[in-house]
């Protein structure tokens, strides 16, 4: 889904901020050579430094999605939830409740997230890694947000750590595509919550939150027991749980889709 995740990017500001900024506005080309000089100095390497600001240009359409994004959730939840949670998805849902039923126990008995939520999430999100993830290179994109000064050091700690996932080797530059936002993945990670939640579930030595389904699921399980989510109990409006996805999204009528989806999944 291509919007802002407003938890998410609050919890970025004192997660992902470099301790000395850029100075946002001016000359575009001054901005990134000074970003290229804040990432060496996080030890970011040359080589990914230069291939990643290799050629890099503002992008007008990411600024202007950026400034026209306010009221995503201005319908009643009853509005919103018929034009995410339909027939369809629910029986998608439900196959792939079936489809990874050892993974997501193996994930339920680590993180003690119930499959169904995860689930949920992921179909709101990308439809289970079928729908749209982006299709924005996120280095051009982040560059184009840090360089405007309107949110710069949460977006120029968005570029270092989108830098440090290509530095790590869990995604090459070529597969750093994503949302206006830069958000990645099959549940739409901004970096910095990539740096910090991602899970290497497959075993394979990279957190790949693009093409692997372990480590996407497992992930966004880690995501949620990190923001305090208690398995076994409930997370209905007003309780605990419900609290705790606020990290995943502040809006209340997104987190009540995700508890109806699941309960949908659940079959309750």
């Amino acid at each position: 889904m291509l919007r802002l995740r407003l938890a998410v990017i609050a919890a970025a500001l004192s997660l992902a901020a470099p301790a000395n900024a850029a100075r946002c506005g001016g000359d575009f080309n001054t901005f990134v050579s000074a970003m290229s000089q804040e990432a060496a100095a996080a030890g970011i390497s040359q080589s990914v430094i230069s291939q990643a600001f290799a050629g890099v240009t503002q992008d007008p359409a990411v600024l202007s999605f950026d400034r026209r994004q306010r009221g995503t959730f201005n319908k009643t939840f009853e509005q919103y939830v018929s034009t995410r949670v339909g027939p369809g998805r629910i029986n998608t849902g439900k196959a792939m409740l079936q489809r990874h039923a050892a993974l997501l126990s193996r994930i339920q008995q680590r993180f003690g997230v119930p499959p169904e939520i995860v689930v949920a999430i992921w179909g709101l999100e990308s439809d289970f890694g079928k729908g749209d993830i982006g299709k924005m290179p996120v280095i051009r994109t982040l560059t184009t947000l840090a360089h405007d000064c309107r949110r710069t050091e949460l977006f120029q700690g968005e570029l270092l750590a989108a830098l440090k996932i290509v530095q790590r080797g869990d995604l090459p530059l070529r597969d750093l595509i994503g949302a206006y936002a830069g958000e990645l993945g099959q549940t739409q990670f901004l970096p910095s919550s990539y740096i910090k939640y991602g899970v290497d579930f497959d075993g394979n030595g990279h957190v790949d939150l693009r093409h692997s389904i372990p480590d996407v699921l497992a992930s966004t399980a880690n995501l949620l027991k990190t923001a305090g989510f208690r398995g076994g109990q409930p997370y209905s409006e007003g309780t605990a749980n419900f609290e705790a996805m606020r990290e995943w999204n502040r809006a209340t009528i997104y987190r009540k889709t995700i508890g109806y989806f699941a309960d949908r999944l659940a079959e309750r």
